[in-house]
């Protein structure tokens, strides 16, 4: 990781401009789920790393754009770019890491260009799809778990494939690998999100919720709910929650298990990767690591 950390610094450097540089160093950095996973698949390949790094760029360039699309003032305990700088820079400071990540990616050849840039249209077609979704409530697990694939599974399942055919593995089985691993691990944040407390998540517990997105757990209450319970919960959608509100959704998830039941399809997903890649104990090991995560 150390070498990726460094390609990091290199390319951003080589953009040639001070405040650019600047305001990426005051990003967190993340857990590095795409990179690691590049390094995992293509760990022979010399290129790897750089590979990884663009890969970085361009989930930091989502994540910037994602903050001014849901005007969050903070970003993994610390004030985003846009509530300290304005949502002007950070959407360009954005298309500045995506240009310079695709400059650089053609130098991988056309096979692995194209893998990482339809994932980025895919992923854009997500954010909108959340955007739109986040109007209203939404109870159907199915077009949750459609978007949800396209903002956040297709980039790691591009970033297996990437490296497969970088390392010249059989891509179709470590694309799936990676489709799993997204969409279980998302899964698992969306029941942090309400299960861990605010010091921990960075925001504010529940936050997903009053941004307006139905999360599986929320989807699944909903579903379990009487008529005039499922009123009021809808009521909730959006808004700014008093401790009573917020106590009652999370009594109301402890009587019909949504939690457990959200967590039983990110194990379920889990397991069908792991299945996938079994014989390969450093994949399998990023999967126990993110499942195993405590909600």
């Amino acid at each position: 990781m150390q070498r990726v950390e460094s390609e990091i610094i290199r390319l951003i450097e080589e953009i040639g401009y001070g405040e650019a540089t600047r305001l990426f160093k005051t990003l967190e950095g993340g857990k590095r789920v795409r990179a690691k996973l590049i390094l995992k698949i293509a760990s022979s390949n010399e290129r790897a790393p750089l590979l990884a790094a663009i890969v970085e760029l361009i989930h930091a360039a989502s994540l910037l754009h994602d903050d001014v699309i849901d005007e969050a003032t903070t970003r993994r305990g610390v004030a985003s770019v846009n509530a300290t700088s304005g949502s002007k820079t950070a959407v360009m400071l954005g298309d500045i890491l995506y240009s310079k990540a695709y400059s650089e990616l053609v130098f991988f050849g056309a096979e692995i260009a194209k893998i990482i840039a339809n994932s980025v249209t895919l992923l854009s077609i997500g954010e909108m799809m959340d955007v739109e979704m986040s109007s209203e409530f939404n109870s159907d697990e199915d077009k949750y778990l459609s978007m949800l694939y396209l903002k956040t599974a297709t980039l790691i399942e591009a970033c297996a494939a990437a490296a497969a055919t970088l390392a010249g593995k059989d891509i179709a089985s470590h694309a799936l690998y990676g489709k799993n691993l997204g969409l279980s691990f998302q899964i698992i944040d969306d029941i942090l999100d309400i299960t861990a407390d605010a010091k921990t998540l960075g925001k504010p517990a529940m936050n997903d919720f009053r941004e307006g997105k139905c999360t599986l757990p929320y989807i699944y209450l909903h579903n379990l709910l009487s008529k005039d319970e499922q009123k009021k919960l809808v009521s909730f959608h959006a808004k700014e929650l008093n401790e009573g509100e917020s106590a009652w959704i999370l009594q109301k998830m402890k009587e019909h298990k949504t939690i457990e039941k959200s967590f039983e399809l990110a194990k379920k997903l889990s397991d069908e990767a792991k299945e996938i890649i079994k014989n390969d104990t450093q994949l399998v090991s990023i999967l126990e690591a993110m499942i195993q995560r405590s909600y």
